[in-house]
């Protein structure tokens, strides 16, 4: 089989104008960005406000393993085979970061039969978007600095600065740096550090903020630091929330783009799951329900993280709930959640199955405890064993469990119709409404209680000083009602990443708790989740290349 790069290559897209087409758009609500990308109107919503909903099917997945799980790709397959059905879908997605896509990680355009295109431009710099939200965080910083060497008139603690500068690409060299040496003429000496650009506050404020106007209120509101008295200071203390805005003009606006097989893609945002809340933005999927009778859009990581965080900080801000969930399982990522290693993925082995299957039942009961309807995806592999997805089936037909076999890696739309058909079935039956994990009146030491409880299965929590420290001063600041944005480990349940599969008897730690005033939440900090990430020994980089005529290889 062709590698992604070669497929996506081969892509017999349609001119953008005509995606718009099939999403009856005139041209004043959307402009090119080349023959295959456009950027939607930041107006657009309201123009389409009494227009009804379509149904949004939501897809998560049990914890990752490195033996992979295709989210992305079953979420963009779905879509394909809903269309193929006849029913008018778009797929609304995360824009992938270049620190995984050049890291160890990949991209997240889908994969094999199923992907976004153009892939090779929507993993690189695709419309811009991350790198206005890189200069925006940066300017930010710069302006936080000339602040304090033109006179802090604001009393800023140099000790006490929180904003951190941000870069696209993983680059551990610089999570602790220090800035303003050289001088009086060089600014003010501090400790700084830089975070990874998705893992910024503005991304999050980006995916979170309803038009143009509310990512300036939002922006305003971020806290920067504190005083030599420990008062917070706004960015609107500052007064620079109209010049970041500005920076923001386009990267506001979503991008329309096309699946492999022309079904209608809007791809924007792309905080990080294990870090921030890990999903795209309220304006994209908020344009696709209006768009279309069934959005098919997606949430980082497994339930335990990106799908917590969709149902209990995105939903509130959209006002929005999901009609359907789908959960995404493989056989080889749950042989090795039952403690078989990578090398033996090839071998059947239905024991370590049966072992691993309890992290695919504690995902499960997190989405019963949301009182949502959702069917497992089992992605299929070339390894899998007739007796190995013959044990899953029956285990999920035990549980009482709706489940579909897929293969849309190879097969495109035409693997996922099964899939498609139980989920509209699900979307046309079934009903609920949402029920979530803490109410924002909830302490905040009760808001981590209860994810750490209900979601990751945890006897308790247990915070470092700093932390209560911190939580007693978020109290002070009035911020005791946002929801709580959890960064933790993606590989296992626990903050441990070494404890796979359904992990008992363990109790999480937070380390810090720091407020996102301007997203709307606070971000509790637990085991040693980094904020920038590292490069592995052999980055996915070295194998990327791009010939003298231009054709692109190596990525993925």
């Amino acid at each position: 089989m062709k590698s992604d790069i070669e497929i996506a290559l081969d892509a017999k897209m349609k001119p953008i104008k005509e995606i718009a087409e099939q999403l009856n758009l005139n041209e004043e609500d959307w402009e090119p960005y080349g023959h295959y990308k456009a950027k939607l109107s930041d107006h657009l919503l309201d123009k389409l406000s009494n227009q009804p909903d379509g149904k949004i099917i939501l897809t998560t997945s049990i914890n990752p393993t490195p033996a992979g799980e295709g989210k992305s790709t079953v979420t963009v397959g779905l879509g394909q085979a809903l269309n193929r059905m006849n029913k008018k879908a778009v797929v609304a997605l995360r824009e992938p970061s270049l620190g995984p896509t050049m890291g160890i990680k990949g991209g997240a355009a889908g994969g094999g039969y199923s992907q976004v295109v153009p892939m090779e431009e929507i993993n690189l710099h695709f419309t811009g978007d991350i790198h206005a939200i890189t200069t925006a965080n940066n300017a930010l910083s710069a302006f936080i600095d000339n602040h304090i060497h033109q006179g802090n008139e604001l009393n800023i603690d140099p000790r006490r600065v929180e904003w951190k500068r941000v870069l696209d690409i993983n680059d551990r060299a610089l999570r602790q740096v220090v800035v303003g040496l050289g001088g009086p003429v060089r600014g003010v000496p501090r400790e700084d550090g830089f975070k990874i650009s998705v893992a910024s506050e503005i991304m999050a404020i980006l995916c979170l903020a309803s038009d143009l106007q509310d990512l300036k209120t939002r922006i305003s509101n971020i806290v920067i630091g504190y005083t030599y008295e420990k008062q917070p200071i706004t960015v609107s203390q500052l007064g620079f929330e109209g010049a970041l805005t500005l920076l923001l003009k386009d990267a506001i606006k979503p991008n329309l783009v096309q699946t492999l097989e022309n079904t209608p893609a809007i791809i924007h945002g792309g905080p990080f799951a294990n870090i921030a809340h890990g999903c795209n933005s309220v304006m994209a999927t908020s344009i696709a329900a209006k768009l279309g009778d069934y959005v098919v859009t997606e949430s980082g990581f497994g339930a335990d993280l990106g799908a917590e965080k969709f149902l209990d900080i995105k939903t509130r801000a959209g006002d929005f709930e999901p009609d359907a969930v789908v959960i995404v399982a493989t056989i080889r990522a749950l042989k090795m959640h039952g403690g078989l290693d990578k090398k033996q993925l090839e071998n059947e082995d239905v024991e370590a199955l049966q072992r691993g299957v309890e992290n695919l039942k504690k995902h499960m009961e997190t989405i019963e405890n949301f009182n949502l309807p959702y069917i497992v995806a089992i992605n299929q592999f070339p390894a899998d064993t007739d007796a190995e997805i013959n044990f899953l089936l029956d285990w999920c037909e035990k549980q009482n469990a709706p489940v579909s076999l897929v293969d849309v890696f190879t097969k495109g739309g035409e693997g996922g119709l099964d899939l498609a058909e139980k989920v509209v079935k699900i979307c046309d039956e079934q009903s609920g409404s949402l029920n979530y994990t803490y109410e924002l009146s909830d302490a905040i030491e009760e808001k981590i209680l209860k994810i750490a409880k209900k979601v990751y299965g945890a006897d308790g929590v247990e915070y470092s000083t700093k932390a209560r420290k911190q939580i007693e001063q978020m109290k002070e600041l009035g911020f005791n009602e946002l929801p709580v944005c959890m960064a933790k480990t993606q590989y296992s349940l626990s903050d441990d990443p070494s404890l796979l599969g359904r992990p008992e008897g363990f109790t999480i730690t937070v380390q810090e708790i720091h407020a996102s005033a301007g997203a709307g939440f606070l971000v509790a900090l637990t085991g040693d989740v980094m904020t920038m990430p590292g490069l592995p020994k052999k980055p996915a980089a070295l194998d990327m290349d791009v010939t003298e005529d231009g054709v692109i290889k190596g990525l993925f």
